[in-house]
């Protein structure tokens, strides 16, 4: 069934105090915050997604609250999500199915790691910077990307012990069913995936290519992406103080203390 939005309401979150200073005033704990939401469900358990990653999993169907660990930063806004899902799915990771959002303006590309990319085979991540044209001249990836870091995992004819693996394959070093992007890679076999993360990018609207490059300097032809939107995230609000409540409009006014 996967993760259930409805019926969840009143999601918050709280800071935990970790100590008090002598004038009276509270020191936050930074690094975990309280999370607290109402639910419909009686017989869900419950999952907790902190900037799109799995943080937490409810241990009973009971459970309204939840401590979990947040990014130790204040340059963006921090993102919480609580799902229900059923209890012999409260242990999968579904943060593959949620809506990716851009932290801090950052970009992640993600391919194949099929058996078709070379041994020794590094790949090269260039941009067109928000300008519209991309870049060949210089990568904006900082370092060469290894294709396959170790050469036992590029499995594929007389690449492994002959005759040990699946017919027509010496398969004794892929990646396991179920361990990969499942029904992407070749018939019978799962596929890894090779990812990338961007530095902090400005609000603006890039295309990125990706180019592969075998142990011989052979360069194969750039693959590039669509147009990707970039919006920074909101910077979190400091000093805010309420002004003022109307009941009747269920209207709420804050200001900057």
């Amino acid at each position: 069934m996967g993760l259930i939005s409805n019926g969840i309401e009143r999601v918050r979150a709280y800071a935990i105090p970790a100590g008090v200073r002598a004038d009276g005033g509270g020191v936050s704990e930074p690094a975990s915050a309280l999370v607290k939401w109402r639910s419909g469900h009686a017989d869900k358990l419950y999952q907790i997604y902190v900037n799109g990653a799995l943080a937490g999993i409810a241990a009973y169907p009971a459970a309204r609250q939840m401590i979990v660990p947040i990014p130790v930063h204040t340059n963006s806004a921090v993102r919480i999500d609580v799902f229900a899902v059923e209890p012999c799915e409260a242990n999968i990771d579904f943060s593959s199915e949620l809506q990716s959002h851009s932290q801090s303006g950052r970009v992640k590309l993600s391919w194949l790691r099929g058996m078709d990319l070379p041994f020794e085979g590094t790949a090269r991540v260039y941009s067109d910077e928000g300008g519209g044209e991309i870049n060949y001249d210089e990568p904006v990836s900082k370092e060469d990307i290894q294709l396959w870091p170790s050469r036992q995992d590029k499995f594929g004819f007389g690449s492994g012990p002959f005759g040990e693996g699946d017919f027509g394959y010496e398969g004794s070093a892929a990646i396991g069913f179920g361990k990969g992007a499942f029904g992407e890679g070749q018939f019978g076999f799962d596929a890894d995936k090779v990812k990338w993360t961007s530095s902090e990018l400005e609000n603006g609207r890039y295309k990125f290519a990706v180019k592969v490059t075998d142990r011989f300097g052979n360069v194969s032809c750039a693959q590039e992406t669509d147009e990707i939107t970039v919006i920074r995230t909101a910077t979190p609000a400091e000093g805010l103080e309420v002004e003022s409540y109307d009941k009747a409009e269920d209207r709420l006014v804050l200001c900057i203390g």
